[in-house]
């Protein structure tokens, strides 16, 4: 309570989040702006009836603004995609990209421009690829008169869109430099967030105003929304949990001034991955299905076993969906901690681990304990991951509902990180005016 009134009394605090809540606003409106030349009603009854993969989890993330087919309807996806890209690359693929980064803040500008630029590059070809796929499905999307359709016709369309996710940089960028939070992540939030009164309408129309609702259908209402808020809780535990690595600093040479031993530990998140391994794992299983989706009608037998093998609502699909998620974690987590790296600042700060040597042992030993708790990491993804598909089969839960899923771990992961920002704000004000 506190600390609330202490965020209140703030007025730079207060003035940023009116901010982010206008930006929000702007970017709600804009998922109603629909693009020119398209029928709205034929796309949306497309993910009606193809609702749940990286279809569902696309237009969730971009506040049914795909659903709607706005001119944002790409959302902040491309520059999602590219920042993996080019962190992929940074691994000694790309030496100059490498180079980059160890220039400081000159470097991260760099980066940042070319990320941006790869970012347009793929809103325009998968703009492009979109439209078209979805004129393959055999629905007549564009507005009736709309005639001689061609390429240029696509490529308007995909310059339209491509410049409506340009415009969410831009807002993104506004959200970082005058709002709270980093603007990006704000923005996937914030499509994720405006599409939860939905759910829970689909929720009541199910269970509570359905004809011929009773006792029974009540209590399974009640039981999905505690089991939400359950899952809530459970996640905002997981999301904040760290491992901390004690370390120990020498003696400082005789006469110094920091003279004596010093004691601090480095903290390692036992979900260090974040939520980039199952957005891996369900882009890879759903390419092949969405593809089929775009399709006229697939029936034949390759069809029926690539949906086995790539669906992970089924059994084969499911098991594959749980594998690549370790995987993408364990790598995905030794790519975000570096044990040689951390084992040479160590020796460089003439620091170590108690009870363990410097260098190669030190090295190990962190790798050891990485390995453990990506293991726990790894396993509460797949937990998460698979509830909104065991919720859905134990009760009957409409496709627009999902428990738990990536969703919910983005949207408690960045609400801790902005708690955290306001606070240390809130603080720094705090501190400001004690010391003036």
């Amino acid at each position: 309570m506190e600390n609330i009134i202490s965020v209140l009394k703030n007025k730079d605090v207060m003035k940023k989040i009116a901010f982010t809540l206008f930006a929000f606003a702007v970017y709600k409106m804009a998922t109603y702006i629909h693009i020119p030349l398209i029928n709205p009603d034929q796309i949306s009854q497309f993910f009606d009836d193809a609702d749940g993969g990286i279809i569902g989890m696309a237009n969730a993330f971009t506040g049914n603004a795909l659903k709607n087919y706005s001119i944002i309807a790409l959302g902040i996806g491309p520059y999602i995609t590219a920042s993996i890209v080019i962190q992929l690359l940074q691994m000694d693929i790309l030496p100059f990209l490498k180079e980059w980064q160890e220039e400081g803040e000159v470097g991260k500008q760099k980066i940042n421009q070319l990320t941006r630029y790869m970012a347009i590059g793929l809103a325009f070809i998968q703009a492009l690829a979109m439209t078209y796929g979805f004129r393959l499905t055999g629905n007549s999307i564009f507005d009736i008169g709309v005639e001689n359709v061609n390429f240029l016709t696509y490529t308007y369309l995909a310059i339209v869109m491509t410049a409506g996710s340009a415009f969410l940089l831009w807002l993104a960028d506004q959200i970082t430099n005058k709002g709270i939070g980093n603007g990006t992540s704000m923005i996937i939030v914030a499509g994720i967030v405006s599409t939860m009164p939905g759910m829970i309408k689909s929720l009541v129309e199910e269970y509570i105003q359905a004809p011929g609702s009773d006792m029974g259908s009540y209590g399974i209402f009640a039981l999905v929304i505690l089991l939400y808020l359950f899952v809530i809780f459970f996640v905002t535990i997981m999301q904040s949990a760290y491992r901390k690595i004690p370390i120990q600093y020498s003696n400082r040479p005789s006469g110094s001034k920091f003279q004596g031993r010093s004691d601090t530990n480095i903290p390692l998140k036992i979900n260090s991955a974040g939520v980039i391994p199952v957005i891996f794992a369900v882009t890879l299983l759903s390419i092949p299905t969405t593809i089929m989706n775009f399709m006229p009608s697939v029936n034949s037998t390759v069809g029926l076993w690539m949906t086995e093998l790539f669906s992970y609502q089924r059994p084969l699909g499911y098991v594959l969906y749980v594998g690549l998620i370790f995987v993408f974690a364990f790598f995905y987590a030794f790519v975000q901690i570096n044990p040689d790296k951390i084992a040479k600042n160590l020796q460089t700060q003439n620091a170590y681990i108690p009870g363990v040597r410097p260098g190669i042992d030190t090295e190990n030993y962190i790798s050891r304990l990485l390995f453990k708790i990506t293991v726990i990491g790894a396993t509460y993804l797949v937990l998460i991951a698979s509830l909104p598909i065991f919720a859905t089969m134990i009760f009957n839960l409409p496709a627009y509902v999902q428990i738990g899923g990536t969703s919910l771990l983005i949207v408690v992961g960045v609400a801790i990180e902005t708690t955290k920002q306001i606070k240390t704000q809130t603080q720094d004000q705090k501190y400001s005016g004690f010391i003036k």
